[in-house]
């Protein structure tokens, strides 16, 4: 999208990104989250992310946030340590723009020069067609779907787990 800037997310940014991760909960499967959480709750978790070395970047256009991405830990236990879960939140109204596909760009870039060596993606549905083709055309590949693991307005929903490594992946000392 042309004017479109990826950045590092500020304190600033939290309302807008409340507002399309609110939007994503209420009305979709990607995040398997029933109630929205509030700006407090969105801060709270930003902070600890970037407190911990992780990044959470925002993309923006004439000062207003089209969607955000962060990565953050795969699992808690130290043997993961060098492997990173993403997430990719676009304001609904401007979906299928490229904006998911930049802001998936510029984290993997950013956690490629963090050291990190693998990325795993956990989608949502395996209905959600528009996220798994966004990972895909990232390098992502299918991993496995866990069938029937979450319910969800009143449906039983699956996840598809995809990964891709990031540099030289495993084979990174």
């Amino acid at each position: 999208m042309d004017g479109m800037t990826i950045r590092d997310s500020t304190e600033a940014d939290i309302a807008a990104i409340q507002c399309i991760y609110a939007h994503h909960v209420l009305h979709g499967t990607a995040s398997f989250e029933e109630e929205p959480p509030d700006h407090a709750e969105l801060a709270r978790r930003r902070d600890e992310l970037l407190r911990r070395g992780y990044p959470h970047l925002v993309a923006t256009r004439d000062g207003n946030v089209l969607g955000y991405s962060y990565a953050g830990p795969y699992r808690t236990r130290a043997a993961y340590r060098h492997t990173v879960e993403n997430s990719v939140y676009v304001d609904a109204a401007l979906a299928r723009r490229g904006i998911g596909s930049a802001l998936l760009a510029a984290l993997v870039a950013r956690c490629e020069a963090g050291g990190w060596r693998q990325m795993v993606a956990i989608i949502g549905d395996s209905a959600n067609r528009p996220s798994i083709a966004l990972h895909e055309r990232a390098g992502f590949r299918l991993i496995g779907t866990l069938r029937g693991v979450g319910c969800k307005f009143g449906r039983t929903l699956d996840t598809v787990l995809m990964q891709r490594a990031l540099g030289d992946g495993a084979a990174m000392p």
